[in-house]
Protein backbone atom coordinates (compact mmCIF):
# COMPACT_ATOMS: atom_id res chain seq x y z
CA UNK A 1 0.00 0.00 0.00
CA UNK A 2 1.07 2.99 -1.28
CA UNK A 3 2.64 5.45 1.81
CA UNK A 4 0.04 8.31 1.25
CA UNK A 5 -3.15 5.94 1.09
CA UNK A 6 -2.17 4.69 4.72
CA UNK A 7 -5.09 5.64 6.91
CA UNK A 8 -7.20 6.55 3.70
CA UNK A 9 -8.25 3.04 4.15
CA UNK A 10 -11.72 3.88 1.77
CA UNK A 11 -8.61 4.22 -1.12
CA UNK A 12 -9.46 5.53 -4.52
CA UNK A 13 -12.99 4.07 -4.90
CA UNK A 14 -13.97 5.91 -2.03
CA UNK A 15 -16.83 2.60 -1.11
CA UNK A 16 -19.77 3.88 0.83
CA UNK A 17 -21.83 1.28 0.13
CA UNK A 18 -24.72 0.54 3.02
CA UNK A 19 -25.50 -2.52 3.31
CA UNK A 20 -29.55 -3.28 3.91
CA UNK A 21 -30.54 -5.78 5.81
CA UNK A 22 -32.94 -8.63 5.55
CA UNK A 23 -36.02 -7.79 7.29
CA UNK A 24 -36.23 -7.61 10.80
CA UNK A 25 -38.94 -7.07 13.02
CA UNK A 26 -38.02 -7.47 15.96
CA UNK A 27 -36.16 -4.94 18.55
CA UNK A 28 -33.29 -5.55 20.47
CA UNK A 29 -34.02 -8.50 22.53
CA UNK A 30 -35.61 -8.68 25.85
CA UNK A 31 -34.72 -10.75 28.43
CA UNK A 32 -35.81 -11.51 32.36
CA UNK A 33 -35.03 -9.20 34.64
CA UNK A 34 -32.26 -10.38 37.74
CA UNK A 35 -33.14 -9.20 40.78
CA UNK A 36 -30.27 -8.11 42.90
CA UNK A 37 -28.00 -5.90 45.11
CA UNK A 38 -27.71 -2.30 43.12
CA UNK A 39 -29.52 -3.47 40.47
CA UNK A 40 -29.39 -1.51 37.04
CA UNK A 41 -31.13 -2.60 34.82
CA UNK A 42 -33.27 -5.67 33.20
CA UNK A 43 -30.96 -7.70 32.25
CA UNK A 44 -29.99 -9.19 28.51
CA UNK A 45 -28.15 -12.57 29.40
CA UNK A 46 -30.50 -15.05 30.71
CA UNK A 47 -27.48 -17.72 31.35
CA UNK A 48 -27.20 -16.65 35.29
CA UNK A 49 -25.41 -16.57 37.62
CA UNK A 50 -27.83 -17.20 40.27
CA UNK A 51 -26.85 -20.96 40.47
CA UNK A 52 -23.09 -21.47 40.12
CA UNK A 53 -20.12 -18.75 40.49
CA UNK A 54 -17.33 -19.15 38.37
CA UNK A 55 -15.66 -16.23 39.94
CA UNK A 56 -12.02 -17.23 39.55
CA UNK A 57 -9.91 -18.24 36.51
CA UNK A 58 -7.53 -20.68 36.30
CA UNK A 59 -4.91 -19.52 37.77
CA UNK A 60 -6.69 -17.49 40.51
CA UNK A 61 -8.89 -20.35 42.31
CA UNK A 62 -7.82 -19.61 45.33
CA UNK A 63 -8.61 -16.11 45.11
CA UNK A 64 -11.42 -15.07 48.30
CA UNK A 65 -14.63 -14.69 47.29
CA UNK A 66 -15.42 -10.85 47.96
CA UNK A 67 -17.02 -8.82 45.46
CA UNK A 68 -14.67 -6.87 43.30
CA UNK A 69 -17.12 -4.19 44.00
CA UNK A 70 -16.02 -4.22 47.69
CA UNK A 71 -13.00 -3.79 47.83
CA UNK A 72 -10.65 -0.93 47.45
CA UNK A 73 -7.77 -0.89 45.03
CA UNK A 74 -5.59 0.81 43.87
CA UNK A 75 -2.41 0.50 41.09
CA UNK A 76 1.20 1.54 42.25
CA UNK A 77 0.43 4.98 40.54
CA UNK A 78 -2.27 5.43 43.37
CA UNK A 79 -5.18 4.93 40.66
CA UNK A 80 -8.11 3.67 41.33
CA UNK A 81 -10.29 4.04 38.33
CA UNK A 82 -10.98 0.56 37.80
CA UNK A 83 -12.65 -2.83 39.38
CA UNK A 84 -11.11 -5.84 38.94
CA UNK A 85 -10.32 -9.40 40.66
CA UNK A 86 -6.97 -8.67 42.14
CA UNK A 87 -4.58 -5.57 41.09
CA UNK A 88 -1.62 -7.66 42.34
CA UNK A 89 -2.20 -10.17 39.41
CA UNK A 90 -0.71 -7.84 36.98
CA UNK A 91 2.72 -9.02 36.56
CA UNK A 92 1.13 -12.51 35.47
CA UNK A 93 -0.84 -10.61 33.38
CA UNK A 94 1.65 -8.51 31.54
CA UNK A 95 3.50 -11.70 30.73
CA UNK A 96 0.60 -13.19 29.35
CA UNK A 97 0.08 -10.14 27.25
CA UNK A 98 3.94 -9.90 25.99
CA UNK A 99 3.18 -13.47 24.99
CA UNK A 100 0.52 -12.49 22.88
CA UNK A 101 2.12 -9.85 21.14
CA UNK A 102 4.57 -12.22 19.61
CA UNK A 103 1.73 -13.88 17.84
CA UNK A 104 -0.09 -10.21 16.69
CA UNK A 105 1.93 -9.07 14.15
CA UNK A 106 -0.18 -7.30 12.35
CA UNK A 107 -1.59 -4.99 15.26
CA UNK A 108 2.29 -4.73 16.47
CA UNK A 109 3.39 -3.23 13.08
CA UNK A 110 0.05 -1.03 12.97
CA UNK A 111 1.34 0.23 16.40
CA UNK A 112 4.67 0.89 15.19
CA UNK A 113 3.42 3.04 11.74
CA UNK A 114 1.48 5.04 13.25
CA UNK A 115 2.18 6.13 16.70
CA UNK A 116 4.12 8.80 15.44
CA UNK A 117 1.18 9.91 13.75
CA UNK A 118 -1.42 9.33 16.15
CA UNK A 119 -4.64 8.75 14.24
CA UNK A 120 -6.45 8.27 16.79
CA UNK A 121 -5.64 11.38 19.30
CA UNK A 122 -8.49 12.99 21.36
CA UNK A 123 -10.66 9.63 20.65
CA UNK A 124 -12.48 8.45 23.55
CA UNK A 125 -13.04 4.86 22.99
CA UNK A 126 -15.61 3.25 25.15
CA UNK A 127 -15.19 -0.89 24.39
CA UNK A 128 -17.01 -3.97 25.90
CA UNK A 129 -15.30 -6.85 24.27
CA UNK A 130 -14.17 -10.10 25.48
CA UNK A 131 -10.88 -9.25 27.91
CA UNK A 132 -8.26 -11.60 27.27
CA UNK A 133 -4.61 -11.30 26.23
CA UNK A 134 -5.18 -10.55 23.04
CA UNK A 135 -8.09 -7.78 23.41
CA UNK A 136 -5.28 -6.26 25.66
CA UNK A 137 -2.86 -5.81 22.89
CA UNK A 138 -5.83 -4.12 21.17
CA UNK A 139 -6.18 -1.86 23.67
CA UNK A 140 -3.06 -0.58 24.48
CA UNK A 141 -2.34 -0.44 20.25
CA UNK A 142 -5.74 2.15 20.77
CA UNK A 143 -3.65 3.69 23.51
CA UNK A 144 -0.25 4.35 21.31
CA UNK A 145 -2.35 5.60 18.71
CA UNK A 146 -3.44 8.74 21.07
CA UNK A 147 -6.77 7.23 22.43
CA UNK A 148 -8.09 7.29 25.82
CA UNK A 149 -10.11 4.39 26.07
CA UNK A 150 -12.65 2.78 29.27
CA UNK A 151 -13.57 -0.95 29.02
CA UNK A 152 -16.29 -3.51 30.19
CA UNK A 153 -16.30 -7.28 29.24
CA UNK A 154 -18.75 -8.61 27.13
CA UNK A 155 -19.20 -11.77 28.49
CA UNK A 156 -19.30 -12.60 32.28
CA UNK A 157 -17.03 -15.97 31.94
CA UNK A 158 -14.31 -15.31 29.13
CA UNK A 159 -12.22 -12.66 31.49
CA UNK A 160 -9.14 -13.37 32.13
CA UNK A 161 -8.73 -11.39 35.57
CA UNK A 162 -4.67 -11.43 35.19
CA UNK A 163 -4.97 -9.46 32.13
CA UNK A 164 -7.55 -6.91 33.57
CA UNK A 165 -5.38 -6.32 36.08
CA UNK A 166 -2.33 -5.92 34.40
CA UNK A 167 -4.72 -3.23 32.14
CA UNK A 168 -5.69 -1.62 35.21
CA UNK A 169 -2.05 -1.50 36.67
CA UNK A 170 -0.30 0.05 32.96
CA UNK A 171 -3.49 2.98 33.41
CA UNK A 172 -6.70 1.66 31.29
CA UNK A 173 -10.23 1.86 33.17
CA UNK A 174 -11.21 -1.64 32.88
CA UNK A 175 -14.38 -2.98 35.11
CA UNK A 176 -14.40 -6.65 34.69
CA UNK A 177 -13.71 -10.05 36.33
CA UNK A 178 -14.49 -13.63 35.52
CA UNK A 179 -17.72 -14.93 36.65
CA UNK A 180 -19.50 -11.72 37.04
CA UNK A 181 -22.92 -11.74 38.05
CA UNK A 182 -26.20 -10.14 35.53
CA UNK A 183 -25.96 -6.99 38.06
CA UNK A 184 -22.36 -6.94 38.09
CA UNK A 185 -22.21 -7.50 34.72
CA UNK A 186 -24.52 -4.07 33.78
CA UNK A 187 -22.59 -2.12 36.45
CA UNK A 188 -19.39 -2.82 34.88
CA UNK A 189 -20.68 -0.97 31.62
CA UNK A 190 -22.22 1.63 33.44
CA UNK A 191 -19.02 2.80 35.23
CA UNK A 192 -17.31 2.59 32.15
CA UNK A 193 -19.63 5.25 30.58
CA UNK A 194 -21.06 7.17 33.51
CA UNK A 195 -17.75 8.96 34.26
CA UNK A 196 -17.93 12.73 35.39
CA UNK A 197 -15.48 14.74 32.80
CA UNK A 198 -15.17 12.22 30.21
CA UNK A 199 -17.18 11.29 27.83
CA UNK A 200 -16.77 8.83 24.45
CA UNK A 201 -16.80 9.63 21.33
CA UNK A 202 -16.12 6.36 19.98
CA UNK A 203 -17.79 2.83 20.66
CA UNK A 204 -16.36 -0.38 20.43
CA UNK A 205 -18.66 -3.68 20.82
CA UNK A 206 -19.24 -7.17 20.57
CA UNK A 207 -23.01 -8.08 21.08
CA UNK A 208 -24.22 -4.96 21.32
CA UNK A 209 -24.73 -4.50 25.05
CA UNK A 210 -22.64 -1.25 25.20
CA UNK A 211 -24.82 0.13 22.42
CA UNK A 212 -27.85 -1.06 24.15
CA UNK A 213 -26.94 0.64 27.58
CA UNK A 214 -25.83 4.29 25.97
CA UNK A 215 -29.22 3.83 23.86
CA UNK A 216 -31.56 3.00 26.92
CA UNK A 217 -29.73 5.24 29.82
CA UNK A 218 -27.76 8.02 28.18
CA UNK A 219 -29.09 8.61 24.52
CA UNK A 220 -27.77 12.32 24.80
CA UNK A 221 -24.45 10.96 24.28
CA UNK A 222 -24.59 10.25 20.21
CA UNK A 223 -24.52 13.69 20.11
CA UNK A 224 -21.00 13.58 20.40
CA UNK A 225 -20.37 10.09 19.69
CA UNK A 226 -18.75 9.50 15.72
CA UNK A 227 -19.39 6.22 15.31
CA UNK A 228 -19.62 2.37 16.30
CA UNK A 229 -18.08 -0.84 15.41
CA UNK A 230 -18.97 -3.93 16.10
CA UNK A 231 -17.77 -7.37 15.48
CA UNK A 232 -20.25 -10.36 16.49
CA UNK A 233 -23.28 -11.35 14.67
CA UNK A 234 -25.84 -10.76 17.22
CA UNK A 235 -24.89 -7.05 17.54
CA UNK A 236 -24.42 -6.10 13.99
CA UNK A 237 -28.16 -7.50 14.24
CA UNK A 238 -29.40 -5.14 16.46
CA UNK A 239 -27.50 -2.77 14.80
CA UNK A 240 -29.56 -3.49 11.38
CA UNK A 241 -32.76 -3.01 13.46
CA UNK A 242 -31.82 0.09 14.98
CA UNK A 243 -31.33 1.60 11.63
CA UNK A 244 -34.67 -0.01 9.80
CA UNK A 245 -36.93 1.65 12.29
CA UNK A 246 -34.92 4.80 12.14
CA UNK A 247 -32.99 4.71 15.40
CA UNK A 248 -29.56 4.44 14.54
CA UNK A 249 -28.00 8.09 15.14
CA UNK A 250 -24.16 7.38 14.13
CA UNK A 251 -22.70 5.70 11.23
CA UNK A 252 -21.48 2.11 12.28
CA UNK A 253 -19.13 -0.28 11.25
CA UNK A 254 -20.27 -4.23 10.58
CA UNK A 255 -16.80 -5.68 11.12
CA UNK A 256 -18.45 -9.25 11.75
CA UNK A 257 -19.16 -9.62 7.67
CA UNK A 258 -15.97 -8.30 6.78
CA UNK A 259 -13.69 -11.51 4.92
CA UNK A 260 -10.79 -11.05 7.35
CA UNK A 261 -13.75 -11.60 10.01
CA UNK A 262 -15.82 -13.94 8.45
CA UNK A 263 -13.28 -16.05 6.58
CA UNK A 264 -10.23 -15.99 9.81
CA UNK A 265 -12.02 -15.65 13.04
CA UNK A 266 -15.25 -17.50 12.46
CA UNK A 267 -14.17 -20.14 10.71
CA UNK A 268 -10.20 -20.77 11.37
CA UNK A 269 -10.52 -20.11 14.75
CA UNK A 270 -13.40 -21.97 15.50
CA UNK A 271 -11.92 -25.05 13.56
CA UNK A 272 -9.23 -25.30 16.57
CA UNK A 273 -11.08 -23.93 19.38
CA UNK A 274 -13.84 -26.19 19.43
CA UNK A 275 -11.85 -29.18 20.06
CA UNK A 276 -9.83 -26.98 22.89
CA UNK A 277 -12.57 -25.82 24.47
CA UNK A 278 -14.69 -29.83 24.59
CA UNK A 279 -11.18 -31.42 25.81
CA UNK A 280 -10.48 -28.97 28.55
CA UNK A 281 -14.27 -29.39 29.53
CA UNK A 282 -14.95 -33.27 29.43
CA UNK A 283 -11.76 -35.00 27.96
CA UNK A 284 -13.29 -36.75 25.30
CA UNK A 285 -12.42 -38.88 22.81
CA UNK A 286 -14.00 -37.57 19.36
CA UNK A 287 -13.59 -41.10 16.97
CA UNK A 288 -16.64 -42.54 16.07
CA UNK A 289 -18.97 -39.45 18.22
CA UNK A 290 -22.29 -38.61 16.87
CA UNK A 291 -22.45 -34.73 16.85
CA UNK A 292 -25.01 -32.69 15.47
CA UNK A 293 -24.03 -29.13 14.59
CA UNK A 294 -26.46 -26.53 14.03
CA UNK A 295 -26.24 -23.87 11.76
CA UNK A 296 -23.85 -24.08 8.59
CA UNK A 297 -22.18 -20.54 8.36
CA UNK A 298 -18.38 -20.35 8.78
CA UNK A 299 -18.58 -20.86 12.70
CA UNK A 300 -20.67 -24.35 11.62
CA UNK A 301 -18.13 -24.75 9.10
CA UNK A 302 -15.21 -24.68 11.07
CA UNK A 303 -16.84 -26.87 14.03
CA UNK A 304 -17.95 -29.56 11.42
CA UNK A 305 -14.54 -29.78 9.91
CA UNK A 306 -13.02 -30.23 13.13
CA UNK A 307 -14.65 -33.31 14.12
CA UNK A 308 -15.05 -34.72 10.82
CA UNK A 309 -11.52 -34.55 11.24
CA UNK A 310 -11.46 -36.41 14.31
CA UNK A 311 -13.94 -38.94 13.44
CA UNK A 312 -16.65 -37.78 14.37
CA UNK A 313 -20.01 -38.43 12.43
CA UNK A 314 -21.46 -35.02 12.14
CA UNK A 315 -24.55 -34.13 11.08
CA UNK A 316 -26.09 -30.51 10.14
CA UNK A 317 -29.39 -28.45 11.08
CA UNK A 318 -29.63 -25.47 8.55
CA UNK A 319 -32.78 -23.15 7.44
CA UNK A 320 -30.71 -21.18 4.64
CA UNK A 321 -31.00 -23.76 1.40
CA UNK A 322 -27.49 -22.24 0.31
CA UNK A 323 -25.42 -23.48 3.09
CA UNK A 324 -27.38 -26.36 3.43
CA UNK A 325 -26.41 -27.51 0.01
CA UNK A 326 -22.97 -26.74 0.97
CA UNK A 327 -23.11 -28.84 3.96
CA UNK A 328 -24.45 -31.79 2.04
CA UNK A 329 -21.30 -31.21 -0.61
CA UNK A 330 -18.92 -31.10 2.27
CA UNK A 331 -20.05 -34.42 3.08
CA UNK A 332 -22.25 -33.89 5.93
CA UNK A 333 -25.68 -35.34 6.56
CA UNK A 334 -28.63 -32.57 6.88
CA UNK A 335 -30.90 -33.08 9.34
CA UNK A 336 -33.76 -31.55 11.54
CA UNK A 337 -32.51 -31.84 15.06
CA UNK A 338 -36.42 -33.50 16.08
CA UNK A 339 -34.58 -36.74 14.14
CA UNK A 340 -31.05 -36.85 15.45
CA UNK A 341 -31.99 -35.62 19.08
CA UNK A 342 -32.24 -39.24 20.66
CA UNK A 343 -29.09 -40.76 19.53
CA UNK A 344 -26.45 -37.83 19.31
CA UNK A 345 -23.66 -37.94 21.74
CA UNK A 346 -23.01 -33.76 21.26
CA UNK A 347 -24.97 -30.46 20.21
CA UNK A 348 -23.79 -27.98 19.25
CA UNK A 349 -25.32 -24.50 18.49
CA UNK A 350 -23.81 -21.70 16.65
CA UNK A 351 -26.98 -20.19 14.72
CA UNK A 352 -26.95 -16.73 16.25
CA UNK A 353 -30.69 -17.57 16.66
CA UNK A 354 -32.99 -18.07 20.23
CA UNK A 355 -33.89 -21.38 21.29
CA UNK A 356 -32.62 -23.74 18.68
CA UNK A 357 -32.45 -26.09 21.53
CA UNK A 358 -35.34 -26.15 23.60
CA UNK A 359 -36.60 -28.08 26.48
CA UNK A 360 -38.79 -30.78 24.24
CA UNK A 361 -35.12 -31.55 23.10
CA UNK A 362 -33.28 -31.66 26.27
CA UNK A 363 -36.12 -33.77 27.72
CA UNK A 364 -35.56 -36.13 24.24
CA UNK A 365 -31.69 -36.13 24.87
CA UNK A 366 -29.56 -39.34 25.63
CA UNK A 367 -28.20 -40.02 28.97
CA UNK A 368 -24.70 -37.94 28.77
CA UNK A 369 -25.48 -35.75 25.59
CA UNK A 370 -23.08 -32.88 26.24
CA UNK A 371 -24.61 -29.50 24.77
CA UNK A 372 -22.65 -26.72 24.14
CA UNK A 373 -22.84 -23.07 22.50
CA UNK A 374 -20.34 -21.28 19.93
CA UNK A 375 -22.44 -18.52 18.90
CA UNK A 376 -22.22 -15.17 20.58
CA UNK A 377 -25.29 -15.19 22.48
CA UNK A 378 -26.51 -17.16 25.35
CA UNK A 379 -30.04 -17.67 23.96
CA UNK A 380 -29.51 -20.39 21.40
CA UNK A 381 -30.29 -23.07 24.52
CA UNK A 382 -33.21 -22.58 26.32
CA UNK A 383 -31.26 -22.75 29.86
CA UNK A 384 -33.61 -21.11 31.83
CA UNK A 385 -36.26 -24.25 31.21
CA UNK A 386 -33.88 -26.41 33.11
CA UNK A 387 -34.03 -24.30 36.01
CA UNK A 388 -36.55 -26.28 37.79
CA UNK A 389 -37.76 -27.85 40.75
CA UNK A 390 -37.39 -31.40 39.23
CA UNK A 391 -34.13 -30.99 38.02
CA UNK A 392 -31.01 -31.23 39.76
CA UNK A 393 -28.26 -28.89 38.93
CA UNK A 394 -24.55 -30.56 39.74
CA UNK A 395 -21.10 -28.29 39.43
CA UNK A 396 -18.70 -31.50 38.15
CA UNK A 397 -15.54 -28.36 37.37
CA UNK A 398 -15.46 -25.03 36.48
CA UNK A 399 -17.51 -24.29 33.25
CA UNK A 400 -19.20 -27.69 33.23
CA UNK A 401 -22.91 -28.87 35.21
CA UNK A 402 -24.88 -32.12 35.14
CA UNK A 403 -28.72 -31.68 34.58
CA UNK A 404 -30.62 -34.56 36.52
CA UNK A 405 -33.44 -35.32 35.29
CA UNK A 406 -35.89 -37.37 37.73
CA UNK A 407 -35.14 -41.01 36.20
CA UNK A 408 -31.40 -40.73 36.27
CA UNK A 409 -30.68 -39.08 33.24
CA UNK A 410 -28.09 -36.52 32.93
CA UNK A 411 -26.74 -33.89 30.02
CA UNK A 412 -23.53 -32.28 30.40
CA UNK A 413 -24.03 -28.33 29.81
CA UNK A 414 -21.27 -26.32 29.16
CA UNK A 415 -20.67 -22.88 30.53
CA UNK A 416 -24.47 -22.75 30.83
CA UNK A 417 -24.87 -21.68 27.24
CA UNK A 418 -22.45 -19.20 26.60
CA UNK A 419 -19.85 -19.23 23.99
CA UNK A 420 -17.78 -22.16 25.01
CA UNK A 421 -14.58 -21.65 23.42
CA UNK A 422 -13.78 -17.71 25.45
CA UNK A 423 -15.87 -19.58 28.65
CA UNK A 424 -13.89 -22.62 28.55
CA UNK A 425 -10.64 -22.51 26.87
CA UNK A 426 -8.54 -19.74 24.85
CA UNK A 427 -8.61 -18.77 20.98
CA UNK A 428 -5.30 -19.09 18.71
CA UNK A 429 -3.97 -15.26 18.98
CA UNK A 430 -3.36 -15.34 15.46
CA UNK A 431 -6.32 -15.13 14.33
CA UNK A 432 -7.26 -12.89 16.76
CA UNK A 433 -4.85 -10.34 15.62
CA UNK A 434 -6.66 -10.41 12.36
CA UNK A 435 -9.98 -9.13 13.70
CA UNK A 436 -8.39 -6.79 16.09
CA UNK A 437 -6.45 -4.97 13.31
CA UNK A 438 -9.45 -5.01 11.27
CA UNK A 439 -11.63 -3.58 14.38
CA UNK A 440 -8.77 -0.88 15.13
CA UNK A 441 -8.45 0.11 11.64
CA UNK A 442 -11.86 0.97 11.39
CA UNK A 443 -12.16 2.89 14.59
CA UNK A 444 -9.31 4.90 12.55
CA UNK A 445 -11.68 5.68 9.65
CA UNK A 446 -15.10 6.59 11.18
CA UNK A 447 -13.08 8.74 13.80
CA UNK A 448 -11.11 10.40 10.39
CA UNK A 449 -13.87 10.61 8.46
CA UNK A 450 -14.92 13.68 6.69
CA UNK A 451 -18.21 14.89 7.38
CA UNK A 452 -20.88 13.06 5.64
CA UNK A 453 -18.99 10.52 3.87
CA UNK A 454 -21.02 7.98 6.25
CA UNK A 455 -24.45 8.67 6.73
CA UNK A 456 -26.71 7.17 9.96
CA UNK A 457 -26.27 3.50 8.04
CA UNK A 458 -24.61 0.62 8.52
CA UNK A 459 -21.95 -0.23 6.52
CA UNK A 460 -19.25 -2.74 5.62
CA UNK A 461 -15.62 -2.12 5.62
CA UNK A 462 -13.77 -1.13 2.76
CA UNK A 463 -12.04 -3.65 0.46
CA UNK A 464 -8.73 -2.14 0.82
CA UNK A 465 -9.28 -2.15 4.63
CA UNK A 466 -9.46 -5.75 4.23
CA UNK A 467 -6.61 -6.10 1.97
CA UNK A 468 -4.36 -4.51 3.78
CA UNK A 469 -4.88 -6.25 7.17
CA UNK A 470 -4.36 -9.20 5.50
CA UNK A 471 -1.50 -7.75 3.39
CA UNK A 472 0.11 -7.19 7.16
CA UNK A 473 0.18 -10.81 8.42
CA UNK A 474 1.70 -12.33 4.96
CA UNK A 475 5.52 -12.28 6.49
CA UNK A 476 4.91 -14.42 9.02
CA UNK A 477 4.19 -16.79 7.17
CA UNK A 478 7.54 -15.68 4.55
CA UNK A 479 4.56 -15.40 2.06
CA UNK A 480 5.02 -13.60 -1.51
CA UNK A 481 2.42 -11.84 -2.98
CA UNK A 482 2.61 -11.99 -6.89
CA UNK A 483 2.51 -8.13 -8.36
CA UNK A 484 0.68 -7.46 -11.22
CA UNK A 485 2.33 -5.91 -14.36
CA UNK A 486 0.83 -2.39 -15.73
CA UNK A 487 -0.55 -4.41 -18.50
CA UNK A 488 -2.21 -7.13 -16.52
CA UNK A 489 -3.60 -4.71 -14.35
CA UNK A 490 -4.98 -2.85 -17.51
CA UNK A 491 -6.34 -5.92 -18.58
CA UNK A 492 -8.37 -6.77 -15.68
CA UNK A 493 -9.42 -3.18 -15.35
CA UNK A 494 -7.69 -2.80 -11.78
CA UNK A 495 -5.49 -0.62 -9.87
CA UNK A 496 -2.39 -2.85 -9.62
CA UNK A 497 -2.61 -1.77 -5.80
CA UNK A 498 -5.93 -3.07 -5.28
CA UNK A 499 -8.63 -3.52 -4.39
CA UNK A 500 -8.62 -6.71 -6.65
CA UNK A 501 -12.29 -7.96 -5.50
CA UNK A 502 -15.51 -6.13 -6.12
CA UNK A 503 -17.84 -6.32 -3.28
CA UNK A 504 -20.25 -8.52 -4.04
CA UNK A 505 -17.04 -11.11 -4.55
CA UNK A 506 -17.61 -14.21 -2.53
CA UNK A 507 -13.76 -15.32 -0.81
Amino acid sequence: MPKHKKYNVNGDSGMKAQIQFADQKQEFNKRPTKIGRRSLSRSISQSSTDSYSSAASYTDSSDDETSPRDKQQKNTKGSSDFCVKNIKQAEFGRREIEIAEQEMPALMALRKRAQGEKPLAGAKIVGCTHITAQTAVLMETLGALGAQCRWAACNIYSTLNEVAAALAESGFSVFAWKGESEDDFWWCIDRCVNVEGWQPNMILDDGGDLTHWIYKKYPNMFKKIKGIVEESVTGVHRLYQLSKAGKLCVPAMNVNDSVTKQKFDNLYCCRESILDGLKRTTDMMFGGKQVVVCGYGEVGKGCCAALKAMGSIVYVTEIDPICALQACMDGFRLVKLNEVIRQVDIVITCTGNKNVVTREHLDRMKNSCIVCNMGHSNTEIDVASLRTPELTWERVRSQVDHVIWPDGKRIVLLAEGRLLNLSCSTVPTFVLSITATTQALALIELYNAPEGRYKQDVYLLPKKMDEYVASLHLPTFDAHLTELSDEQAKYLGLNKHGPFKPNYYRY
